[in-house]
């Protein structure tokens, strides 16, 4: 396994950011490699990627949901092996520290050598700075679901 975290400061609101996050089928708009995201239950996601020419689709399920502060999950069918969490740290009223954490299986050579040469970690800060302009430019969540898994 191979992990990566990475964190960024955004210009809104605790409740903003969280509430934004699980909006999962807005996640192509701001991470690369991410073609679509089916939300199949409260706590199912479907996802079909594309990195680098590796194609993948596979399911994902949301361990632990607690609103305003995490959202945890792991893979759970398809293609890909990763589990990983996101949390929201308050740092004043309107600014919010998105911390991201996963871990993944590299299965191909691509991969691996993707991995070793960091590919993934630059991915990941990538896909947190379009986070945070995709938030703040709207300044507003295109919606939200509160609800806890634990």
């Amino acid at each position: 396994m191979s992990q990566v975290e990475e964190s960024i400061e955004v210009g809104v609101p605790v409740h903003t950011a969280y509430n934004q996050w699980t909006q999962f089928e807005t996640f192509p708009e701001f991470m690369s490699g991410v073609e679509r995201i089916e939300q199949r239950t409260d706590t199912l996601t479907h996802w079909v990627t594309s990195v680098n020419g590796v194609h993948r689709e596979f399911n994902a399920e949301i361990t632990e949901q607690i609103p305003d502060e995490r959202v945890a999950w792991t893979t759970v069918a398809g293609e890909a092996r990763q589990a990983g969490a996101v949390t929201f740290h308050r740092l004043d009223d309107r600014h919010t520290k998105v911390m991201l954490q996963l871990d993944f299986h590299p299965d191909t050579i691509t991969e691996k050598v993707g991995d070793k040469l960091g590919f993934v970690k630059r991915q990941t800060k990538g896909d947190l700075e379009r986070f945070k302009k995709f938030i703040e430019q709207r300044g507003q969540e295109t919606g939200e679901w509160r609800g806890v898994v634990t």
